[in-house]
């Protein structure tokens, strides 16, 4: 089967070009072919298919070409026809397209006959404003037809031209057949399936199939065996409704645990200057990381940490972290009580919650042995309910579901 695999990037930026690459990768393993289309962009690696690559907006410094093709791109509507045509693709499976390709794919794809799942990484379906938060709560008045209070809110970077063109950007999606032209989509978690059903996809089109990662081989036992060398880990993104602010303030007051935060973003900036102007010494700021490097961060740490403050659809992370036999810290929201048994194999607190997230982290600094007990948990649910074969064949069944030619 050749399967058409649609995203931003073609490099790791966040957690859904991770599971776009792994997506490409696996289907490849069982014999497919996984053709990419994504915007160009001087950090993609050579590719054989690099040549059917649209450009893409420019978000650094736009000019009045880029915001119309922010909206729509024609470049990307032209790459996919000329790409599907030369190719002929089975089943087109769409991550996160808007932005750098926009709805413009769509048509294009209807057209030509293609069938067309889409794997729903946030909650931009439903809302322009992606993570439904507002002045760091949750907000979900913003969704469906009430879409348009999001732009008086100011819900991108506070600034209202912006918010006012991604909803404008929006509108124009649902318009072209951002909802309506998906065969199938793919919800990550059953949360999120839920969310989405309550505010408009409809329910009979929606798949759940959770993330997944390689569990690479059984990590060492960790050393030293004591917990006080021992540091808290944050990976990912960084921003307000990851809840690194809530992580800085609970850390503030254990200057007796090392705390590492790895990641960029736009809230990073802001943390720096809280850490500085409060004189926090035990929270180490690193820079993007991934690959091996990342793994054997999260291999030496105590545990990872979670604190996220908007409704989660998942937490790649969290599975990052059992891969390496590591417990995790996290918010009781959105997807992560589905991922994390309270207890068993990391523990929850509520969030936004500065003096629960606390207590979690001296629970286990206090017991590095329950805390590695615990990691060992985490992997052995990794492998069994997250692992990879589980993830292609319930990827497959979507496939066919939404038309795609596959009898295995």
């Amino acid at each position: 089967m050749k399967v058409l695999q649609v995203s931003q990037n073609l490099f790791v930026k966040g957690g859904s070009d991770r599971m776009f690459l792994d997506t490409c990768a696996l289907l490849e393993q069982h014999g497919h072919t996984a053709i990419p289309f994504v915007a160009k962009h001087p950090e993609n690696p050579l590719s054989p298919w690099s040549a059917h690559f649209p450009p893409a907006a420019d978000f650094d410094k736009p000019g009045p070409v880029d915001l119309l093709r922010y909206v729509y791109s024609r470049p990307a509507a032209k790459a996919l026809r000329d790409l599907i045509r030369e190719h002929r693709p089975d089943v087109a499976h769409l991550h996160i397209y808007y932005g750098k390709l926009t709805a413009s794919i769509l048509p294009v794809l209807r057209a030509e006959g293609i069938p067309i799942v889409h794997t729903m990484h946030e909650y931009r379906q439903i809302s322009p404003n992606y993570t439904l938060t507002h002045n760091d709560g949750i907000d979900e008045d913003c969704c469906g037809i009430s879409a348009w209070r999001a732009v008086a809110r100011r819900f991108n970077r506070g600034s209202l031209s912006r918010s006012a063109l991604s909803a404008f950007e929006w509108y124009v999606s649902r318009m072209i057949g951002s909802q309506r032209s998906i065969d199938r989509f793919i919800a990550i978690s059953d949360f999120q399936k839920r969310k989405m059903a309550e505010h408009g996809v409809p329910e009979e089109k929606i798949s759940r199939v959770y993330n997944f990662v390689e569990p690479g081989d059984e990590p060492a036992s960790q050393t030293p065996p004591g917990g006080k060398d021992r540091y808290l880990l944050y990976f990912g993104r960084i921003e307000r409704v990851k809840g690194v602010m809530t992580l800085a303030e609970a850390a503030s007051c254990l200057p007796d645990v090392k705390v590492k935060v790895v990641g960029d973003g736009n809230a990073k900036p802001e943390l720096a200057e809280m850490i500085r102007s409060r004189g926090i010494n035990n929270i180490e700021l690193i820079g993007f990381t991934h690959g091996e490097g990342l793994k054997r961060l999260i291999r030496d740490s105590l545990a990872t940490v979670l604190p996220a403050e908007w409704h989660e659809p998942f937490g790649l992370t969290v599975l990052e972290s059992f891969a390496q036999s590591r417990p995790v810290i996290a918010s009781r929201i959105g997807a992560l009580p589905e991922l994390i048994d309270d207890g068993i194999d990391g523990l929850l607190f509520d969030p936004r919650n500065a003096a629960g997230l606390r207590q979690q982290i001296q629970a286990l600094h206090a017991d590095p042995e329950r805390t590695d007990a615990m990691g060992r948990a985490g992997r052995s649910k990794m492998l069994e309910r997250f692992d990879a074969e589980t993830h292609y064949h319930e990827l497959m069944g979507v496939y066919r579901e939404a038309g795609a030619p596959w009898d295995g």
